[in-house]
């Protein structure tokens, strides 16, 4: 945890964008040759929950560090409430931050670890104790000041961690990864409670993940990061139904890219079996790639048939069937609820449809 004070006097004024709280305005770094962070351009607003995703490398954890006021980027402004702390130490930044490994002090009890805080901004132990036992009481763990971080669970300490983050109100709480060292059972109900939690203070939330079920879950809005760039800023399920670019189809959830062609009457032909997809209702570039999603590609009988060809794997996960199918020039995947069909095994032939509606087509190279 870093950094729970007021904004000092000497901080940087800048134009107030709009009513954003934390605005990030063409932020670059590097790192010898290595490109971290590419032109970054960010607005964030109070209360919201935004998740920063993206693969190992990707710069989440370099822009978190940014705001942290960890690392000083090379060019660019970071911004909170319109005034410019791109050059403030981090104690002196309105935020706070929860690490993967917790960071708490061992030496201390628990309620003496979310007390500490507010005693370095001055508080009387009584009223640093007070603030500690309320933040307590809001994760759970009103019962646990008495206790020492060896003696609670994983999760009991990752509560921990966010009390002593929340005990000072700061204005944005960031969140590297925090749930990454729990199970996976725990790791989704801290999910949930984390999402409800940021929704009863109303604090903006910047959580730094790499997996992409984690960011939907939570996320008001999740941002897709790639090789130091920003490459698609939404709601998760716009970005999964309306990837911008082939590698944000492919980080987020399973996907089938199918090559197109566009006619001038308005139609697409796959490569894919030469299938003509007539009457296309989003406009085409004359050549590119459709997404279409696992879910939406369905076995069906033959006379609905638009694709046919011979399945290669079936795999059975519970509460879905993952149906791999050889089209000749590529293998598709069909996500079947359920366990898959009696009979349905590696080399059956198949028929499979799609509603046209369901591709999504993006610039890429077939």
């Amino acid at each position: 945890m870093r950094g729970t004070g007021r904004l000092p006097a000497s901080a940087e004024q800048g134009p107030v964008p709009m009513s954003a709280l934390l605005t990030i305005e063409g932020v670059s770094m590097r790192f010898g040759a290595y490109q971290a962070l590419d032109g970054i351009d960010l607005a964030i607003q109070q209360g919201e929950f935004v998740a920063l995703l993206g693969p190992s490398g990707c710069g989440k954890t370099t822009l978190l560090k940014s705001i942290a006021g960890f690392l000083k980027p090379e060019s660019g402004r970071i911004l909170i409430d319109g005034q410019d702390i791109s050059r403030l130490a981090a104690h002196h930044r309105p935020l706070n931050t929860v690490f993967q490994n917790y960071a708490l002090f061992p030496h201390m009890t628990v309620l003496e670890n979310v007390a500490y805080g507010p005693r370095r901004q001055g508080a009387s132990r009584a009223q640093a104790a007070t603030r500690a036992r309320d933040a307590l009481d809001m994760v759970g763990l009103a019962d646990f000041g008495a206790r020492y971080p060896r003696e609670m669970s994983g999760g009991q300490q990752q509560r921990v961690a966010l009390a002593r983050a929340i005990v000072n109100q700061p204005k944005l709480l960031l969140l590297d990864e925090p749930l990454s060292a729990l199970d996976l059972k725990l790791r989704k109900r801290m999910q949930l409670e984390l999402k409800h939690l940021q929704a009863r203070l109303g604090i903006a939330f910047i959580f730094v993940t790499h997996d992409q079920e984690e960011a939907m879950t939570m996320a008001d809005r999740v941002v897709v990061m790639h090789a130091g760039r920003i490459e698609q800023v939404g709601a998760g399920t716009d970005i999964y139904r309306r990837p911008a670019t082939q590698f944000v189809a492919e980080f987020i959830g399973d996907a089938n890219f199918l090559a197109y062609t566009a006619t001038d009457d308005g139609a697409l032909v796959l490569d894919a079996q030469g299938l003509r997809v007539p009457h296309f209702p989003q406009p085409a570039v004359a050549r590119g790639l459709a997404v279409l999603r696992p879910e939406d590609l369905k076995l069906c009988d033959a006379a609905d048939a638009m694709l046919t060809g011979k399945v290669t794997d079936v795999i059975n996960v519970g509460s879905h069937s993952m149906i791999h199918v050889d089209i000749g020039a590529q293998t598709l995947v069909a996500r079947h609820g359920g366990i898959a069909p009696t009979g349905l095994h590696g080399g059956a032939q198949v028929a499979l449809a799609f509603a046209p509606q369901n591709l999504h087509l993006i610039s890429g190279q077939p």
